[in-house]
């Protein structure tokens, strides 16, 4: 009884004494529970005791790789953006309070469930914790995380739902009052048909088509670059997990552990929602109609700061919300209620949860969660199985009601009605074919003839569209068989572009019909003629047909905004919407702005399709002058799989990518997981590392990286092992 009652003394001195520890002792403390190892090519591989512990080291470690994009990334997505950029991120701003203010975070994080609570707590001791132990990083603007701050950045995707709201449509009701002038809507309309295309390639091999008998995974999303970074976190609670990491975040996005994969690709399932409010006025109340009542908005005041030169100065917005969700903008002069998921809580345990699954069947479970909104997931395991969730928040609608546009909020019928269950979603398990693929395409053709059907499924699941980089990866898929790691990496880099199957003939044969009047055009014409649509760093060919194709999107997008043609109509029907002038007129000014800026038009695509990175500004610099290495990949729009998009407002002659690969992993599920992996530039965004750049030419050469999963293999190529806060 004695010896009990000393160990139940020395216990409660224990906690006493914990209690008594100062910030910065716990957080030392806790570090002494972590291990990092960095590995040859500088990725943190990080042990912990708990799965808190291992978040913390985490957020450490990315920390140490890049605080600067952590930061960013809170600044956005805690609605704090103008008080570093000024005025004109004070609707990005508004539009995340909108939807959650501060103290509702607050309220979320203390409404989770405690295991949820220890990780946010984690997230923000592992950041700080950097802080303390690195005086000489001078944050921008958060000088200390707080564990709340998770809740706003609850899911890992590039572009999430709440970025498909418009600030300018926010800006113009909160400003103003006014809906956006309809000219101004069509800029914005051809501003982002303009853009790179944004997506992601998934795709999942049973083992009866692999060499080895087991299931393969490919993640290969496409984000800005450097927008994740590479780790791979380990606990003794049963995490491990590998892959990519969006900075600032504790969860593994794009990834695996040994037993299941995931990667996740932007979806085209309607999951938000504009609801058109009639309002009236009544005694000073705001009301709004809704069936046979009028109930009373919800209004509320934000205010909000933002920079002015060396100043800090605020502006405060009267706020409007119905059950809908908030009042976002003007349609046709009503007050429009945008509606999207938004539950933190779930999405943060959704995430997390999924890092952790050992089957199909805790992974299909998870999935009940239901709050992974903006994508589609694509799946494999070593128990063999592969899958396709096609979206996972999917609202219940009446389909009387066409939710592709605004609709009417005063007729209860429009209500979402809850949502689908994942069995009801469009959901794809084990195909006989052995294989599927999504490339934000169409899920009726994920596994051509064992593709869920469109009729079985209510419209709003998803468009029926197809995009090139859906067609390039089905050619390449059936009747194939024997996979190993490197051929599904070669695979993944076909240069195949068929965006131009049609687009090109199409020229020749307008150049052959009336050579006479374009006799200059008959050189450029034949290098057309023989080339094979493949993309390559010496041809001349792919330089050609890149700028042409996008003048010929340029002139085929700029008709009347009901008009234009999709880029695949446009691109296969090309003879419908340009006359055989026209073409030609296109590549003839192609041609003359090659001979302007190079000197000739028969540039070698390596020459002008360049990978730069010369400092770790998120926003990227680009310089003619300095080095730069050639690559040999394409768009997304041209149907590359292994996409290569680039910003075309650097005031530079030659192009240099921003987007597209970044992180890619091919995956293999058997006894043992087997991995290679490859991140666009490398591991750290500091300039001085030797690992900021050390992946570029691998990148190009496509020369992946072995991933040392499994920890003997892990220290075998070790270059550093170190606590939290022990300095180099």
């Amino acid at each position: 009884m004695r010896i009990v009652c000393f160990f139940l003394f020395l216990g409660m001195l224990s906690c006493s004494e914990a209690k008594n520890l100062t910030e910065v002792e716990k957080w030392k403390a806790q570090a002494e529970n972590i291990t990092i190892i960095r590995d040859d090519f500088g990725v943190p591989h990080i042990y912990g005791k708990t799965d808190a512990d291992a978040v913390f080291g985490l957020l450490f470690a990315q920390c140490e790789d890049d605080f600067n994009r952590v930061e960013q990334n809170y600044i956005w997505a805690t609605g704090r953006l103008a008080e570093v950029e000024g005025d004109e991120s004070l609707y990005s701003d508004l539009r995340v309070k909108l939807f959650m203010t501060e103290e509702e975070a607050m309220a979320n994080y203390e409404n989770s469930p405690e295991w949820l609570k220890k990780l946010c707590d984690a997230f923000a001791d592992g950041v700080n914790f950097y802080l303390y132990t690195h005086p000489e990083v001078k944050p921008r603007l958060l000088t200390r995380f707080e564990p709340w701050m998770p809740m706003y950045f609850s899911e890992g995707s590039i572009g999430g739902d709440i970025e498909r709201i418009s600030t300018s449509k926010i800006k113009a009701f909160y400003q103003s009052g006014h809906q956006i002038p309809a000219m101004e809507e069509l800029k914005i309309k051809k501003d982002k048909e303009m853009v790179e295309p944004q997506g992601s390639n998934g795709i999942a091999i049973s083992g009866k088509l692999t060499e080895s008998g087991s299931a393969m995974l490919l993640i290969n999303p496409h984000t800005s670059f450097y927008f994740r970074g590479e780790v791979h976190v380990v606990s003794e609670e049963g995490l491990n997990a590998y892959g990519a990491v969006t900075w600032g975040q504790f969860f593994v996005y794009q990834g695996f552990n040994e037993k299941t994969g995931w990667m996740h690709t932007s979806t085209y399932t309607d999951v938000m929602d504009e609801f058109k409010e009639t309002v009236v006025r009544v005694d000073d109340k705001l009301l709004y109609r809704y069936g046979q009542e009028l109930r009373p908005i919800k209004e509320s005041k934000i205010t909000l700061k933002y920079k002015e030169e060396d100043l800090l100065k605020e502006e405060t917005f009267p706020v409007y919300r119905t059950h809908h969700g908030p009042i976002t903008h003007l349609v046709d002069g009503q007050w429009t209620a945008s509606a999207m998921m938004w539950e933190p809580i779930k999405a943060l345990e959704q995430s997390y949860i999924r890092t952790k699954q050992e089957g199909y069947k805790g992974f299909r479970k998870m999935m009940d969660l239901r709050t992974n909104s903006s994508n589609n997931t694509v799946y494999a395991d070593a128990e063999g199985n592969i899958a396709y969730f096609h979206g996972n928040f999917v609202p219940k609608r009446d389909e009387a009601f066409d939710y592709s546009q605004p609709v009417d909020g005063s007729n209860p019928e429009t209500d979402w009605q809850g949502l689908h269950t994942v069995n009801e979603n469009i959901l794809l398990v084990n195909p006989l074919n052995g294989w599927l693929q999504n490339c934000n395409s169409t899920p009726f053709t994920a596994a051509l003839e064992y593709s869920p059907k469109k009729e079985n499924y209510p419209d709003y699941m998803s468009i029926d569209q197809e995009n090139f980089r859906g067609i390039h990866a089905i050619n390449l898929l059936k009747d194939r068989k024997g996979y190993t790691l490197d051929s599904l990496i070669k695979l993944a880099h076909d240069p195949y572009l068929p965006a131009f199957e049609k687009l090109i003939p199409e020229l020749v044969k307008a150049f052959d019909i009336q050579p006479n009047k374009n006799p200059k055009l008959g050189e450029a014409i034949n290098i057309l003629r023989e080339w094979d649509f493949k993309t390559s760093k010496e041809s001349e060919a792919m330089t050609m047909a890149h700028f042409y194709g996008t003048r010929v999107w340029e002139l085929g997008s700029s008709g009347q905004m009901n008009e234009r043609p999709t880029q695949m109509e446009l691109f296969n029907h090309i003879e419908n919407y340009l006359s055989r002038e026209e073409m030609l007129a296109c590549l003839a000014s192609v041609l003359s702005d090659l001979v302007a800026d190079f000197g000739t038009w028969n540039v070698p695509w390596g020459e002008i399709n360049r990978y730069q990175r010369l400092n770790g500004d998120i926003q990227q610099p680009f310089d003619d002058d300095k080095p730069s290495i050639p690559i040999g990949f394409a768009s997304g729009r041209w149907g590359a799989l292994a996409a290569y998009g680039a910003r075309y407002t650097n005031n530079t002659k030659k192009i240099y990518g921003t987007r597209g690969n970044s992180f890619v992993a091919v995956v293999e599920f058997g006894d043992k997981v087997k991995a290679k992996s490859i991140l666009a530039g490398g591991q750290s965004g500091d300039p001085n590392s030797a690992h900021f750049n050390d992946q570029a030419q691998r990148y190009a050469d496509m020369q992946f990286k072995e991933v040392p999963y499994y920890k003997k293999d892990v220290q075998k190529r070790a270059k550093r092992t170190y606590k939290p806060g022990e300095r180099e």
